[in-house]
């Protein structure tokens, strides 16, 4: 069995060596976490933008209510209309 021989000099270099490579990955999970940071800004950017149009496109479905009545208005008149002009055409190219 070997048995290393270490100073309270060796142990130190280690003890730094060791805090020097948890330091660097530390900071290269941070620059990966802001790089991420930013994308997730710029895209949530892009969505903000997108759903104002959104905003603007809906504003008016609460006024679809009212489209109802309306259509069964329009189909009334429209049987009406269609009984005229049955009336007008019947017997319109009928060869005697």
């Amino acid at each position: 069995m070997i048995v290393l021989a270490v100073s309270s000099h060796g142990y130190w270099t280690i003890a730094l060596a060791i805090g020097l490579a948890a330091a660097l990955v530390v900071a290269a999970l941070l620059a990966v976490l802001l790089l991420h940071v930013r994308r997730i800004r710029r895209s949530v950017d892009g969505l903000l933008e997108i759903a104002g149009d959104v905003g603007a496109n809906t504003a008016n479905i609460p006024q679809l209510e009212a489209t109802a009545p309306v259509l069964a208005q329009i189909v009334d008149e429209a049987v009406v209309q269609d009984g005229y002009m049955n009336a007008l055409t019947d017997g319109f190219g009928e060869t005697a």
